[in-house]
């Protein structure tokens, strides 16, 4: 093997984009000047590569993630001294232990402390071992500035340690030409996310119940199937007589994620917690008029150009549905609006911001 200064840790890399994967995915080109070796069981952008097994990832659930920490702590370590590296870039907090391995890592949000479940082994994980991983890192990188205030409250941190780097959207996937020019079937409002207690989805079904009616609208909700929540929502959708009216439309493409966007009224995140919210941002530069959170990270991520309300307000939520879907003049305002907010943001510019970070370190 022959030597490489960086490696970059894509072990926990999914087929399906979403999250850290859409995160890493688009920050990888950026990192190229500085030439890393990517531990990655894919091939990316011609980048060196080291072999990784391909069992590690989220994808094969709690066994993939305990196989990834197992690796960690034990091949890891061994890779970065006989590559003679200097510095391991993890997209998550994921590093090697007690090896003498030197690591950054970017946090993206602290939800399983904000909102914990016991028995949950992410809990467990962010409670137990992320401590030790942020007081061993050389440096955080931090998704919001929100993001970084929990990393200093939650694990005691001095704030010097920490960068905040915004992140991005793809500008050629989310775009405002993303419509296809195909009829519409129906006026309805998006969601885009996890079926997670903490996105506050069954407030949202509320909220949409009120106005689905005198509005012909719909609600389309686009994320996978999560078997300890989507049961409960079906459940209230059947109650509330919204069966014809609610959609789930689990997993969509990553493709096609920007004709759905750019066919709605507007995208509804009326999320409890973001770390980012990197559903509102691609919305945006879809031209989608956005209503989400005025709390954690939301409003650095839309500024003025979203309309914000309290998430836990059902008549708040409502409220902003039917102005927005009975005012074709307020959805143009913030369609503008947003266009322009998302121009401020660019894989160039973080990944510009993180080659940064990184080279501090090297």
């Amino acid at each position: 093997m022959s030597r490489s200064s960086l490696l970059v840790n894509l072990s926990a890399l999914m087929e399906k984009p979403t999250g850290i994967s859409a995160y890493t995915r688009n920050l990888l080109p950026q990192l190229k000047p500085i030439g890393p070796t990517v531990l990655s069981n894919q091939q990316l952008l011609g980048l060196d590569r080291l072999p990784i097994p391909s069992s590690l990832s989220p994808e094969y659930g709690l066994r993939g993630h305990v196989r990834r920490l197992f690796w960690l702590q034990t091949a890891v370590p061994r890779i970065y001294q006989a590559l003679d590296s200097r510095l391991i870039f993890s997209p998550l907090p994921e590093a090697p232990l007690y090896s003498g391995c030197r690591f950054v890592i970017t946090v993206h949000d602290l939800i399983p402390l904000r909102f914990p479940r016991p028995r949950s082994p992410l809990t467990i994980y962010f409670r137990h071992v992320v401590p030790h991983i942020v007081k061993r890192a050389v440096h955080i990188v931090a998704n919001s500035h929100c993001t970084a205030r929990d990393i200093e409250r939650f694990y005691k941190i001095n704030p010097n340690k920490i960068t905040t780097i915004p992140l991005a959207y793809d500008r050629e996937n989310f775009t405002v030409s993303s419509r296809s020019g195909q009829p519409v079937e129906a006026r309805y409002f998006i969601y885009i996310g996890r079926q997670d207690a903490y996105k506050n989805i069954g407030r949202l079904i509320s909220a949409f119940t009120r106005i689905a009616l005198k509005t012909d609208t719909q609600l389309w909700l686009v994320g996978p199937f999560d078997k300890r929540y989507t049961p409960q929502l079906l459940a209230q959708v059947r109650e509330l007589d919204m069966v014809n009216r609610v959609r789930f439309l689990d997993y969509v493409a990553y493709e096609a994620l920007p004709n759905l966007l750019a066919g709605a009224i507007a995208l509804v995140f009326p999320t409890l917690w973001e770390g980012f919210g990197l559903p509102a941002l691609e919305a945006m530069a879809c031209g989608t008029p956005v209503i989400t959170s005025n709390i954690s990270s939301l409003p650095e991520v839309v500024g003025n150009a979203a309309i914000l309300i309290d998430p836990r307000s059902v008549d708040e939520l409502a409220i902003a549905m039917e102005a927005v879907s009975s005012n074709a003049s307020l959805r143009s305002a913030y369609r503008q609006a947003g266009l322009a907010r998302a121009n401020l943001f660019s894989w160039e510019k973080t990944g510009q911001e993180t080659v940064e970070v990184l080279k501090r370190f090297l």
